[in-house]
């Protein structure tokens, strides 16, 4: 069983991690002239902030299936709250873009045998 001072810190890891994916959130779009590289920057930001949720998810739970699902409802609320910022929109994209980060995490926390090793 997990000691209480090493779920605190997982779970507090977890919670800061989404405490700054939602501060992000919060900023009003940037609006540069990048072309392209305006386009994949943001997506590319998108798949490390969740493959790093993903990560320290399964860090948390040692469940690969609900740390995904835990991802991706979080991922869900993102776009929601992304919605009442202004020059932001929420977007299903993204979502999908999020899992594909979240997938990545979780891949990486397996490759490392967080889902295995106990406290």
């Amino acid at each position: 069983m997990p000691s209480v001072q090493a779920a605190v810190w997982r779970w507090g890891s977890v919670v800061a991690w989404a405490a700054l994916i939602f501060t992000l959130s919060s900023f009003s779009a940037l609006g540069t002239d990048l072309g392209f590289w305006e386009y994949v920057l943001p997506k590319t930001v998108h798949v490390v902030e969740y493959a790093v949720l993903g990560f320290l998810l399964v860090w948390a739970t040692r469940r690969e299936g609900a740390s995904f699902l835990l991802g991706l409802a979080y991922a869900a609320s993102d776009e929601i709250h992304q919605r009442f910022v202004e020059g932001r929109h929420g977007s299903a994209m993204d979502v999908v873009i999020d899992s594909i980060g979240l997938a990545l995490g979780i891949y990486l926390a397996r490759r490392v045998g967080l889902s295995r090793i106990g406290d």
